[in-house]
């Protein structure tokens, strides 16, 4: 495999950001499936390969990983920032087809992503279901809405930054009216996991029930555990083996 830090110009956030990538060193790439991998709030994008054998994970089904760099964002537009979810929803794979030659066929993409990235992951399937063949999403935030009205201090400045000063979560951003717009029909395959312990393991059941009650081809794995990445180790690794399998 290899394994790339990248630093590359993105016109919709006006600046360089950072990409960490890997690559299987054999097949080609246009054949290759591709997963983008979301970190999570108090991370940035070599979280996943400095905790947990993700670079092992996706030689074993022959995959590319695309680790991005979203800051405390939420993956949101920003009211008071950058447009990060446009940066990563349309901008990113055109970074990576013209660099990476990796293909955009519906078939061979995949999302994912951990507590704050589960969001996202979710909110980019749900957002563009024709986009990813599958979302797995780990101890995600899937009820925004109350995350952001009950925080205080510092955290409530950064949502008002990124929701602006009511907190106000548009119709886009929520996961539950984007789930309500779409057509069971259109909607990716989902893998959710999340560990009894955490705090948001009610929500995700409840999240996990609301895909369900559309139609939905989801698998909800839970087991004894907290927001922790031996967690979320696991969980990559067995999101993996459910999309990809040989």
């Amino acid at each position: 495999m290899a394994h790339l830090r990248c630093d590359v110009y993105s016109a919709v956030l006006g600046m360089s950001t950072s990409l960490e990538v890997i690559l299987p060193d054999e097949g080609r790439l246009k054949d290759t499936p591709v997963i983008y991998l979301l970190h999570g709030l108090s991370d940035n994008c070599t979280g996943w390969c400095r905790y947990t054998a993700v670079e092992r994970y996706a030689r074993s089904r022959g995959a590319a990983v695309i680790m991005p760099e979203v800051q405390r964002s939420f993956y949101m537009d920003m009211a008071m920032g950058l447009d990060y979810f446009t940066y990563v929803q349309h901008e990113l794979p055109q970074i990576c087809g013209r660099m990476f030659g990796l293909t955009a066929r519906r078939e061979k993409n995949f999302i994912m992503g951990l507590s704050m990235g589960g969001y996202g992951a979710l909110k980019c399937a749900l957002a563009n279901p024709r986009q990813y063949a599958g979302c797995a999403a780990f101890s995600a935030v899937t009820e925004v809405e109350k995350r952001a009205a009950g925080t205080e201090g510092k955290m409530r400045r950064e949502f008002q930054a990124i929701l602006g000063p009511k907190l106000t979560v548009p119709p886009e951003a929520s996961l539950r009216a984007l789930l309500e717009k779409r057509k069971t029909s259109q909607l990716p395959r989902f893998f959710l996991t999340c560990g009894e312990q955490d705090a948001l393991y009610p929500e995700n059941c409840r999240f996990a029930e609301a895909l369900e009650n559309k139609g939905a081809a989801i698998s909800f794995t839970h087991w004894p555990g907290d927001h922790s990445w031996d967690l979320w180790d696991r969980s990559v690794e067995l999101a993996m083996g459910a999309f990809l399998e040989k």
